[in-house]
C-alpha cells in the first residue's frame, strides 16, 4: 500500500517543475525577441529617412527666416516711403500757399503806382522759384509712389490697357451716362430704366463703367491735370461746379471726391456725342488726351429730330457729325462696352481710334 502511494505521488504534476519553467521562459524569450526585432526595424527606418527629412526641414526653416527678414525690410521701406511722401505733400501745400500769396502781392504791386520794376521782378522770380520747387516735390512723390496717385485693386490678373496712351498734360475722361449703360440687352435696359435710382447705380454694367473711371484715375501722371465728364443729352463734370476747370492730379483728396462723384451718377436719357465733343473742343486750354467710355453709336444730335425711331444709318450719321467736332491732333482712346443690336459701333469707334492715333478696347466681363 505504501508503494502504491509513492508511485501516485511521483505521477502528480508539479507546476514548479523544470519542464514547465523551460516552456515559460522560452515563451517569454520569443516575445522579447519579437519586440527587439520590431524596435530595431523602426529605428533603422527612422535613421535612414531622418537625414533627408531634416535637410528639407532645415532648408524650409532657412527660407522662412529669410522671408521674415525680407518682410521686415519691406515694411520698413514702405514706412520710410510713406513718411517721405507725406512730408513732400505737406511741403507742396505750403509752397502752393506761398505761391498764391506771392501772386496776390504781385497783382497788388502791378496795380500800385509806387511799386518799382525791381520789386515786381524780384517777386516774379520768387514765384518762379517756388513753382520749380513745387514741380520737384511732385516729381519726388512720383518717384516714391510710381506713376499712380491712387491705387486700384481688382479681381483680374491681366493688364488689359497696356496698349492705351495714358500720358498727357490735360486728360479728359468722358463717361457715357445714357440709359443704354444700364445693361447689355435691350429688354433689361427697359426693365432697369423703370427702377429707382439706387438700382440703376448698382446695375452691373454701370458699375463696370465706374470702376473703369476709377482704374484710369490710378494711371494719371501726377504732374498732369484732368477732368471727368458724364454725358447723355447734356454733359457736366462728376464733381459739381468744375465742368470748365482742369483739376490737378496731385490733389489726391479732390481726385477721391471725383471718383465718389462718378459713383453717384444715374444713367438715363439718350446719347448726344456731338454736344460733348463740341464742348471738349471749346475747353481752354483744350485736352491733349481723351478717354471715351461708351457702348454704341449716338442716338441724339445737336439738331432736334421729330422721328421717334432712329435707324442705324441715322446713328452712323450722328457719329460722323460728332467726329467733325473734334479738333485734330488729340488721341481718342475708346473703351467700348457691350450692347445688343449695334453691330456698327465697334468698326466706327475703331476707325476713330486709328484716325486720332488713340487706342480701342472692348474689355472682358471680369475687368477691371
Amino acid at each position: 500500500m505504501a508503494s502504491v502511494n509513492t508511485k501516485t505521488k511521483r505521477r502528480e504534476l508539479n507546476p514548479i517543475s523544470l519542464s514547465f519553467l523551460d516552456v515559460m521562459f522560452c515563451g517569454f524569450g520569443a516575445v522579447i525577441l519579437i519586440f527587439l526585432i520590431l524596435d530595431y526595424a523602426s529605428t533603422v527606418t527612422v535613421e535612414e529617412t531622418d537625414g533627408e527629412l531634416m535637410a528639407e526641414i532645415n532648408l524650409l526653416e532657412e527660407e522662412i527666416r529669410e522671408g521674415q527678414l525680407g518682410l521686415v525690410r519691406v515694411r520698413n521701406t514702405l514706412s520710410d516711403v510713406d513718411y517721405e511722401v507725406v512730408e513732400a505733400e505737406g511741403l507742396a501745400r505750403e509752397i502752393q500757399q506761398q505761391i498764391d500769396t506771392f501772386l496776390q502781392e504781385l497783382a497788388a504791386l502791378e496795380n500800385s503806382s509806387v511799386a518799382t520794376e525791381e520789386d515786381i521782378a524780384q517777386l516774379r522770380a520768387d514765384v518762379q522759384a517756388l513753382e520749380e520747387e513745387l514741380l520737384r516735390l511732385q516729381a519726388s512723390a512720383l518717384d516714391q509712389e510710381g506713376s499712380s496717385v491712387r491705387q486700384f485693386i481688382g479681381d483680374g490678373q491681366r493688364q488689359y490697357l497696356s496698349g492705351m496712351f495714358l500720358g498727357g498734360q490735360r486728360i479728359l475722361v468722358l463717361m457715357d451716362s445714357s440709359a443704354s449703360m444700364l445693361d447689355d440687352t435691350l429688354v433689361n435696359i427697359i426693365r432697369t430704366r423703370n427702377m429707382d435710382d439706387d438700382r440703376k447705380r448698382n446695375a452691373p454694367k454701370w458699375q463696370r463703367v465706374v470702376k473703369t473711371v476709377d482704374w484710369i484715375s490710378t494711371q494719371l501722371p501726377v504732374t498732369s491735370r484732368y477732368q471727368v465728364w458724364h454725358f447723355n443729352q447734356e454733359h457736366s463734370s462728376v464733381l459739381e461746379g468744375t465742368t470748365e476747370t482742369w483739376l490737378e492730379v496731385a490733389d489726391r483728396d479732390q481726385l477721391n471726391q471725383v471718383i465718389a462723384g462718378s459713383e453717384q451718377v444715374v444713367p438715363q436719357n439718350g446719347t448726344n456725342l456731338q454736344q460733348v465733343f463740341r464742348a471738349a473742343s471749346n475747353m481752354n486750354p483744350m485736352p491733349d488726351n481723351i478717354f471715351l467710355i461708351t457702348d454704341g453709336l449716338p442716338t441724339l444730335g445737336v439738331r432736334e429730330s421729330r422721328d421717334n425711331l432712329i435707324t442705324p444709318n441715322r446713328r452712323m450719321e450722328l457719329f460722323e457729325e460728332a467726329v467733325e467736332e473734334l479738333p485734330s491732333g488729340i488721341p481718342v482712346n475708346i473703351i467700348l462696352m457691350p450692347l445688343e443690336g449695334d453691330p456698327s459701333a465697334a468698326a466706327a469707334y475703331w476707325q476713330l481710334a486709328q484716325f486720332s492715333q488713340g487706342s480701342f478696347l472692348t474689355p472682358s466681363d471680369d475687368w477691371p
